[in-house]
């Protein structure tokens, strides 16, 4: 069996296009749990299966409302329709470390996915879930956040990601040396209830 670990970019996997998930078997179920495992470990809210080096079509998300886990598992998603109207917020990736950009999207959405036993579903989504789902399935179609903004914002972003890499793979942790060692604010999407000063 595949043992998945996060992926950092620079990576091609980013550029490419998962594949759809024929059966929902054991097989998927055990990777499915592997990529809750690390999302939870890394402390994000949103994995897609391109960020751990798998080209499957499989989202897994958890916005823990008010503290309590509580995990989404989308397979094969497609979504069926988006709204005209818009909402912005800062988003970010733990396979993007050390960045975050506002981006704007559809406000609301409607998902059509598959959940671990394989039964359909569909569901309206709107506001931060709806972000959140995008965000994740752009992965998916080989796209990321950042391709949302314009190049030059895009670049910048990338090479502030490139300082940030270096500076931390240079960087001794310990105790006094200023940084929060269980924080993700660099590791998972932003959102207005993610109990962070933005």
């Amino acid at each position: 069996m595949t043992t998945l670990s996060l992926v950092t970019a620079p990576n091609p996997v980013f550029r490419q296009k998962a594949l759809p998930v024929e059966d929902v078997n054991d097989d998927i179920r055990v990777l499915t749990a592997q990529m809750l495992d690390i999302m939870y470990e890394n402390r994000g809210i949103g994995i897609a299966a391109n960020m751990v080096g798998l080209l499957k079509r499989i989202v897994v998300l958890d916005l823990q409302p008010e503290g309590r886990r509580e995990p989404m598992v989308c397979i094969n998603p497609e979504i069926l329709w988006r709204s005209d109207a818009t909402s912005t917020h800062e988003e970010a990736s733990l396979s993007f470390p050390g960045i975050s950009a506002e981006i704007t999207r559809p406000d609301a959405i409607r998902l059509a996915y598959l959940d671990m036993e394989g039964t359909r579903h569909e569901i309206d989504a709107d506001g931060w879930l709806a972000t959140v789902l995008q965000h994740e399935i752009d992965y998916l179609d080989g796209k990321t956040y950042l391709d949302h903004l314009s190049k030059m914002k895009r670049d910048l972003l990338l090479k502030k990601m490139q300082k940030y890499i270096k500076q931390m793979k240079n960087h001794v942790h310990g105790p006094g040396c200023g940084h929060d060692h269980h924080h993700h604010d660099h590791g998972h999407v932003h959102g207005p209830d993610c109990g962070h000063d933005h």
